[in-house]
């Protein structure tokens, strides 16, 4: 049995990955809003932090009723209690990865996480 997972996704405004990729510690979905598009709803999560990168275009984020530009390039961590949504601009879509991971839940990582050899 290999110790991998590749998939190959098509385009599509919403892909996630837990699925697709049998993930046991994260969820990532890859997000695209065309222009003047929003998310449709205000969400939080209740033990989740989310890492939001932006891809591609131009957009803005509502959090806990703060208003964020948000460009290509551009990433944020937000906590699980914080009230978010999304949206395009309106003259430019918006393309971003969103990786949701338990709070506080990181121990080791990057070289004191590696086995060398």
């Amino acid at each position: 049995m290999a110790n991998y997972t590749k998939t190959t996704v098509d385009k599509e405004n919403r892909i996630e990955l837990h699925e697709k990729l049998s993930l046991t510690g994260a969820e990532i979905s890859l997000n695209e809003l065309p222009a003047g598009a929003g998310v449709p709803f205000v969400h939080a999560h209740k033990e989740n932090e989310e890492i939001y990168g932006i891809l591609a275009g131009n957009g803005k984020v509502v959090i806990d009723g703060e208003e964020i530009n948000l460009t290509a390039g551009d990433w944020l961590k937000i906590a699980p209690v914080a009230k978010r949504q999304f949206f395009a601009a309106s003259d430019s879509g918006i393309t971003y990865i969103c990786i949701q991971v338990k709070e506080n839940s990181l121990e080791h990582f990057t070289a004191e996480d590696a086995v060398i050899g």
